[in-house]
């Protein structure tokens, strides 16, 4: 294969910003595309004049049948993410799904059991594991230079309440929850992919804010070892974004806040600023790519991942749900 034939399902703002990227990629070719939405086809003629000629599709299914691929990009509302990649995995097209993967992790497993059995590739657009700062603080933890890790702290905030309002985000039976279980995602799958840490127990306050989704989320994590994790997921903030990351071991500490990269390391009772020549930052479609092509063996963000996110985000709702801690295990036996 020296060339990539992708369908991309879902043209939205998230679906139109794969596509930019992957117009970038000189081994792809663009072939289909598939949403339901008029206005989104609109949007993306606008976006794309140049894109014209590339059939559109209002069915996906239609698109399938009727144009030849090799690989597709799903960024349509979580609830479908299961429906859309087993259609694609049936037609014999290797996935790349946006977070949160899928809704709930039974599908999770579902959908990685479909692609095992099919010899396809399956990844999940987390594009942390391709931003520079972030593989550096991977390979550091990674590496045993800060020690045992003990505490893990993640912060996000964001107006994702009101940036989010009449969508359907914040319709449950097409979102299949809130901010956590959407940006909040980002943040649960970065620390578990960053530290390698397994969830054990969890204690989550969750308040929805007057909606019917969780909006803001305080979450205690006890990992397998003793390690504990912290994760605030703020949705209400009146901000646009902010994400603060801190990790704490027995030899050092490493913070990331709002993209500053602070180290302090063994012996050293202050952070430092990381000023050092950090590892390229790529995107999750170069990196499918790359896996598509035979350039690196696996994904940078294989499916697993979205399972993990799944089953954590799963024990964090019983957990509010009961008002009290649960382990993942009992979770999922609920």
């Amino acid at each position: 294969m020296d060339k990539v034939r992708f369908l991309v399902i879902g043209v939205g703002g998230m679906g139109r910003a794969h596509i930019k990227q992957l117009k970038a990629i000189p081994e792809v070719e663009l072939v289909a595309f598939a949403d339901p939405a008029d206005a989104a086809h609109v949007a993306l003629t606008e976006q794309f004049p140049d894109l014209g000629e590339v059939p559109t599709f209002s069915d996906y299914r239609e698109a399938l049948k009727q144009v030849p691929a090799d690989a597709a990009v799903i960024v349509s509302p979580h609830s479908d993410h299961l429906e859309h990649g087993l259609a694609c995995l049936d037609a014999g097209l290797h996935v790349l799904m946006e977070k949160p993967f899928v809704a709930g992790s039974a599908n999770a497993e579902h959908l990685i059991e479909a692609a095992n059995a099919r010899g396809k590739h399956l990844a999940v657009s987390y594009q942390r594991h391709v931003q520079g700062p972030y593989i550096f603080l991977r390979d550091l933890v990674q590496s045993g230079e800060l020690g045992d890790i003990q505490f893990v702290s993640a912060y996000l905030a964001q107006s994702w309440a009101k940036g989010t309002k009449g969508t359907w985000r914040q319709d449950p039976a097409l979102s299949a929850g809130g901010q956590l279980n959407d940006s909040g995602s980002h943040l649960l799958d970065v620390v578990l992919w960053m530290t390698g840490l397994d969830p054990e127990s969890v204690y989550a306050v969750i308040d929805n804010r007057g909606t019917r989704v969780d909006i803001d989320t305080a979450l205690s994590v006890r990992m397998k070892g003793g390690a504990i994790a912290n994760f605030s997921i703020l949705g209400s903030a009146s901000i646009s974004w902010h994400e603060d990351v801190a990790v704490h071991g027995t030899k050092g500490t490493a913070l990331f806040q709002n993209g500053t990269l602070l180290v302090a390391r063994e012996g050293e009772r202050t952070v430092s600023e990381v000023t050092n020549e950090l590892p390229p930052t790529s995107d999750p479609d170069q990196d499918f790519v790359n896996l598509l092509l035979g350039r690196v063996d696996h994904a940078a963000a294989p499916a697993a991942c979205g399972l993990a996110v799944a089953r954590l985000t799963e024990a964090a709702w019983k957990s509010a749900e009961l008002g009290r801690p649960v382990t993942l295990a009992e979770a999922a036996s609920l």
